[in-house]
């Protein structure tokens, strides 16, 4: 089998009952690329954004896992499940007749802005060198010191009870699962998460998304590449810095560029990324201003072979 190269970012609609590997392990079997990753893990229930990178792309994956996520989720007030969502056991129910819109709407300002969470025993994360779900499906529950997460906004959008749907847009390492929980907790009827879907993760939407059916379609015909989106699609939301002739040499041996004197760059904030283009276009580096060296450090630095349509002055 002939090893293919593929430089770029597939923007999946991930559909419900499969893992965000399993969408990897496809990508790679069908296209033969073999140095592909996901930008952020999907339950097997949830639906949506799942940025698949490939190539040099995935060395941006970690820019899109750091930015803001979008989620839409449905509650089931009622039942508690031990894994926090449907593919659970229920394990205690409520009465919820006399929970009303009202009460739930008082409830999102607790849980907006930075917040201490929990996260749940079936998660990936580890403890002492394994998976916190091989230990719940062990029958083993260990402590789980809260994390540091963010909510920018929580909004409800449906309400049908027991179902109740809410839009949320969050930080990294935010558990939707635990937020259904903690709500349900705290409304006293308990509560689970039946349905979710990403909307956002990064610079990547739903509205671009494309299904593994249209992906399968595409690899029949020969097009698939047609659907992958430039590297620097990763991080479109940093602005963008073109540079001479000198400073993409610079960039290319790993050199950090100096800023003359009364130069744009001297405006950028200490630590501040930007991406880095060359005279003719190419996509060369994420790059990170120094104030103390006024000089940009770069970050991560690309050898690609076509100019991008992100660049600036890109037609």
């Amino acid at each position: 089998m002939v090893k293919e190269f593929a430089d770029g970012i597939l923007n999946f609609d991930k559909p419900s009952g499969i893992t965000s590997m399993d969408v990897v392990r496809t990508v790679k079997r069908l296209t033969h690329v073999r140095r592909v990753g996901h930008a952020g893990t999907l339950d097997p229930i949830a639906t949506g954004v799942l940025p698949v990178c490939m190539g040099q792309a995935t060395r941006l994956m970690e820019y899109m896992i750091d930015g803001r996520k979008a989620y839409r989720a449905e509650l089931t007030l009622g039942a508690v499940t031990d894994t926090y969502d449907a593919d659970g056991q229920i394990v205690a129910t409520g009465d919820t007749s006399e929970i009303t819109r009202a009460q739930v709407e008082a409830l999102l300002p607790v849980f907006t802005g930075t917040l201490q969470q929990q996260p749940p025993m079936y998660s990936a994360l580890k403890h002492e060198g394994k998976r916190l779900y091989d230990l719940a499906r062990a029958g083993i529950e260990v402590e789980r010191p809260d994390r540091e997460v963010i909510v920018y906004d929580l909004t409800l959008t449906d309400w049908a009870p027991p179902k109740v749907t809410v839009v949320a847009e969050c930080g990294r390492g935010f558990y939707m699962r635990t937020l259904a929980h903690d709500m349900g907790q705290a409304l006293g009827c308990g509560a689970h998460l039946s349905a979710l879907t990403r909307l956002r993760a990064g610079t990547m939407s739903i509205e671009g998304g494309v299904s593994l059916e249209r992906f399968e379609h595409t690899i029949a015909e020969g097009e698939w590449r047609d659907l992958l989106l430039p590297p620097d699609a990763a991080v479109a939301d940093m602005e963008a810095l073109a540079l001479e002739p000198s400073g993409e040499r610079q960039l290319r041996n790993g050199q950090p560029i100096t800023v003359r004197p009364g130069g744009g760059a001297t405006y950028a904030e200490h630590a501040e990324r930007r991406r880095a283009y060359s005279s003719s276009g190419r996509f060369l580096a994420v790059v990170r201003f120094n104030r103390a060296q006024n000089q940009w450090q770069p970050e991560r630095v690309f050898d690609l072979a076509s100019p991008s349509l992100l660049a600036p002055g890109a037609a």
